[in-house]
């Protein structure tokens, strides 16, 4: 039975069948879709779970804070550095015993590729007392 309407008189059809088509072009999309590496790039820093409770820790006499500033500088308890010398008083300040609280606080217009530079660092110098500060600013969300 012919699917054209028409009477069949031997001759070739002149359309091209492209189901065939079509559905090898879906096998190769969805080929392409499950060989798509999956984008993971994060930093894992293992931090505490929070707790209501409050800390009956002592107080650190000192504490490091370094802040990420909208214009790519690097700042050490106030003091500009750059990467190196972040390695170096990273490493200095995991000699002191106790070890000074490192407290992170990137500006909301820093880079994102300097804070995961940065977190990257802080992560392989060993430091074990490390903690996000002024987070608490961005607790509501304003729609502007």
């Amino acid at each position: 039975m012919a699917m054209s309407g028409g009477k069949d008189d031997g001759s070739p059809m002149m359309e091209m069948n492209t189901t065939p088509l079509i559905d090898v072009m879906l096998v190769l999309l969805i080929m392409f879709i499950i060989t798509i590496p999956v984008a993971t790039h994060a930093v894992n820093i293992d931090l505490p779970a929070p707790s209501d409770a409050p800390d009956n820790v002592d107080v650190d006499p000192i504490k490091n804070k370094l802040v990420l500033t909208r214009n790519g500088e690097i700042l050490w308890n106030a003091d500009t550095i750059n990467q190196n010398q972040l390695v170096s008083l990273l490493q200095e300040s995991t000699t002191i015993n106790p070890e000074p609280e490192l407290q992170f606080e990137p500006e909301p217009e820093a880079s994102y590729d300097l804070s995961a530079r940065v977190l990257n660092i802080i992560k392989g110098s060993g430091v074990t007392k490390f903690g996000f500060v002024g987070n608490e600013k961005y607790r509501t969300f304003d729609k502007e």
